[in-house]
């Protein structure tokens, strides 16, 4: 799968939250890709409708939980994918949240074996790709993978992927947006979805990771941080913000519109978006 086919700016939602009619206007507005977001079953229901419905949007997966989806049955549900939508499909993986996972072990050791089952069983790496944050890991996505899928990251951090990963490998990146210009609407909306994030250690030592103290990362966490992680103010402001990834080395940026407001968001965003790519 070439980089290319996941054009440069893609929308991010709950893998349960994407319909057929939806995913069309997407396409239609110029997004590259629909990142199902979440931890999507093994059997990845949902995906060939979202790909029936449309005509060449990339359907991915931002990621199947390497906990509870067995490679085997991951990589039969790629196989039936594949064979119905050929070129189509990339499939995410990653190790998840040692909160969220009764059985979590090493992450690295884990995603390696995972990533061998998957060789296995056929699944080429070129078409899958691997949640990264450190640099163990983010290396072992360009290694044995198409490449990686930061989330709920700093442009800084994106910079550092890249040298990491070198040039040829895939750094497609997740970015929240509130589109607003009031600062206190715009936290009142993302704030939950932040302190969220705030409670699971590896996203927090990432962030220590460039220079964000205590402070920011408390709850409610400061403006500084509130700023590097959502892109937030007028419309011109939000995409100028979400280029500061491409500008630092992605490919590809995965637009996470918070609120109920979300599609008339993306449908203000898709122009400007579009003249950037």
């Amino acid at each position: 799968m070439a980089f290319d086919s996941l054009g440069r700016f893609g929308v991010w939602r709950g893998y349960t939250g994407f319909s057929p009619e939806e995913a069309r206007e997407y396409e239609q507005l110029g997004y590259g890709t629909l990142w199902l977001g979440g931890s999507p079953p093994a059997d990845l229901p949902g995906v060939e409708s979202l790909l029936a419905a449309t005509e060449t949007i990339t359907v991915a997966t931002s990621i199947v939980n390497i906990w509870v989806a067995p490679a085997k049955e991951v990589a039969a549900s790629f196989h039936r994918i594949e064979a119905g939508f050929p070129g189509r499909f990339l499939l995410g993986i990653g190790a998840g949240h040692p909160e969220h996972t009764g059985e979590y072990r090493k992450p690295y050791d884990a995603l390696v074996e995972y990533l061998d089952e998957l060789d296995a069983a056929g699944v080429p790496a070129e078409r899958r790709a691997v949640a990264a944050l450190g640099p163990r890991v983010l290396k072992l996505a360009a290694d044995r993978s198409a490449g990686a899928l930061p989330y709920f990251v700093p442009s800084a951090h994106t910079a550092k992927a890249r040298t990491l990963m070198g040039s040829n490998a895939l750094l497609a990146t997740e970015n929240k947006v509130v589109l607003t210009d009031d600062t206190n609407t715009a936290r009142t909306v993302a704030d939950p979805a932040i302190q969220l994030y705030l409670g699971l250690t590896n996203y927090v030592s990432n962030l220590r990771r460039f220079g964000f103290t205590d402070a920011d990362l408390a709850i409610p966490p400061s403006d500084r941080l509130f700023d590097a992680v959502v892109a937030h103010g007028t419309p011109e402001q939000v995409v100028a913000r979400l280029t500061e990834h491409v500008d630092a080395g992605a490919d590809h940026v995965a637009v996470q519109v918070l609120g109920d407001d979300y599609l008339p968001a993306l449908r203000t965003l898709a122009p400007l978006l579009a003249a950037r790519s």
